[in-house]
This record gives structure tokens, C-alpha cells and sequence, in this order.
């Protein structure tokens, strides 16, 4: 895939909800390690940009195939940890996969726009 440089759009990252920066976040926050950044991700509408021209915050998201994609994302992972409160020997409970879910329908809300 071509690495699309000069797009002016702000784009969301393909791996939605488990992208590297959070990856990043646990592991130092678990073991004091730092790993860098990718310098260019694949994104939601399949280009790939600088890692900078990316973002998870819906009021920054320019591309519309992005906004589609991450709105469609946050649902599927609204529905996934919901199930997985509702499972026996999980290790969250079924309220926190409840308020979890509901912080991905509201940014599916957001990120289409209603």
C-alpha cells in the first residue's frame, strides 16, 4: 500500500480501540517500557499516512470513510465486551462491560455524527 503523504485529512487508525499508543500506555504503565510509535499506520479507509495525521478523538477526524469506519468499530466493540461481562469467570463484571459499552456506542455516536 502507498503511503499517502500529502492528504490534508485527519484519519482514524485501522486497529480502532487497540492501536499501538494504547498498546504503548499499558506496557509502561505495567513494566516501565516505552516502545516508539509506527511512523506510518494504516488507516480506517485503507490509505496509509504519517501516524501524526491520525487521531481517535471523533472532533478531529476529517476523513468521512474514517468516521464510517471507527463508528462501525466502537459498535462491534460495544457488542464484544458486553457479551464478555455476561460470561462466566470474566474478568470484569457485568456492569463495567455495561459503562465500557456504552463509552463505545458514544463515540460510534460521535464519530457518525448524530
Amino acid at each position: 500500500m502507498e503511503v499517502h503523504g500529502h492528504d490534508p485529512h485527519i484519519h482514524v487508525e485501522a486497529k480502532v480501540g487497540r492501536g499501538d499508543a494504547a498498546v504503548r500506555d499499558v506496557l509502561a504503565s505495567t513494566f516501565g517500557l516505552a516502545g516508539d510509535l509506527p511512523s506510518v499506520v494504516d488507516t480506517g479507509c485503507g490509505l496509509r499516512v504519517p501516524y501524526a495525521m491520525t487521531s481517535p478523538r471523533p472532533d478531529r477526524v476529517t476523513c468521512l470513510a474514517c468516521r464510517e469506519y471507527a463508528a462501525r468499530e466502537h459498535l462491534r466493540l460495544a457488542e464484544m465486551v458486553e457479551r464478555l461481562g455476561l460470561m462466566p469467570g470474566s474478568t470484569i463484571s457485568g456492569t463495567e462491560a455495561k459503562q465500557a459499552a456504552e463509552r463505545h456506542r458514544d463515540l460510534a455516536k460521535r464519530f457518525s455524527g448524530n
